[in-house]
């Protein structure tokens, strides 16, 4: 077996803070390290801030940037660079709401000081309970000299655009929206894989030695884009016979959910992202078949070919793909 032509399976990186909680393990099948607050799990990361290892196989202990170094065509396609894995795939528990913060482009992260991709990301909605609530774009007609006023009065909450998301939602935040997940809401993070986000607004909360975390006030105002306003939730449409239903389409990434328990071909000669945030699912490869529980997800290199998705009832599976 030639692993780069096999769908890939890696170790999650998980991330503490203060804001997660328990259901990465409980309704996910976690097994994060040791006790604590866990909020995220990276599934497919290629950054210098985490690095995806390969969990079984003939190549267990690679990591993805060693695959991708030695074997480029066959992860990324003849079509694409040779460089780091593009996105990053995280599950996130959010017990508190995040804050307030936004991403810059692909021209305003080159150029920082230690320079990086920007971060155009979506949200997909597993779990969220009752009043649960995220912001995502500003209000119509707030412009840089209102915003600026509102953060300084601390009244930065009443310049946000509010959605009260369900399970199934889609929320897609390109580069440049101010955001935050709420409180309450267990979700699946497709994102340009990049760690630069400027904070806007934290809460007012402080530590426990009674410090605030650090703020980019100046960063945040000067990347945020006034002029798109308020984000909506993807609205859906009835996919056709045997085919995903798209969610987002953008120059960074596509997603398309399958939610329809069914088999599908997964699109050769290009890698692909597969996740399984609901029920279980399997991918068919030549060579072996890959089972799939709530949770877990597969890299597809672009030299596996012909991969067939079959989707069991119940269940919704992701796939992001270039």
């Amino acid at each position: 077996m030639f692993l780069p032509e096999q769908p890939i399976r890696f170790e999650p990186i998980f991330r503490s803070y203060i804001w997660g909680g328990d259901r990465l393990a409980s309704q996910l099948g976690k097994k994060p390290p040791g006790s604590g607050i866990w909020a995220e799990s990276w599934e497919i990361v290629d950054h210098r801030e985490g690095e995806s290892v390969v969990s079984e196989g003939p190549l267990a202990g690679w990591t993805l940037r060693q695959l991708i170094e030695s074997f480029p065509l066959e992860i990324l396609g003849k079509d694409a660079p040779s460089e780091r894995f593009p996105l990053l795939l995280k599950y996130l528990d959010c017990e508190r709401v995040l804050s307030v913060q936004v991403h810059p482009n692909d021209e305003y992260g080159s150029k920082m000081v230690q320079p990086d991709r920007g971060k155009t990301e979506a949200w997909y909605v597993i779990e969220a309970v009752p009043g649960a609530k995220l912001y995502a774009g500003l209000k119509p007609g707030v412009d840089r000299q209102s915003l600026e006023k509102a953060v300084a009065e601390e009244r930065t909450e009443d310049c946000l655009h509010v959605l009260y998301p369900k399970p199934g939602d889609c929320v897609y935040i390109p580069a440049g929206t101010l955001h935050a997940l709420g409180e309450g809401l267990l979700v699946a993070e497709i994102q340009q894989a990049s760690d630069c986000t400027f904070r806007l607004y934290d809460w007012n909360r402080v530590d426990k030695d009674g410090k605030p975390r650090q703020l980019h006030i100046e960063q945040a105002l000067e990347v945020t884009d006034f002029e798109s306003g308020p984000i909506q939730a993807v609205e859906k449409t009835v996919p056709l016979p045997n085919r995903a239903r798209r969610l987002v389409e953008c120059d960074k990434f596509a997603l398309d959910e399958y939610d329809r328990a069914g088999t599908y071909e997964i699109q050769s000669n290009q890698w692909a992202i597969v996740t399984v945030p609901k029920g279980s699912a399997s991918i068919r490869s030549q060579q072996e078949t890959f089972e799939m529980s709530r949770g877990q997800s597969l890299l597809v290199p672009a030299a596996c070919k012909d991969a067939i998705l079959e989707v069991h009832e119940q269940s919704v599976v992701l796939v992001s793909t270039p």
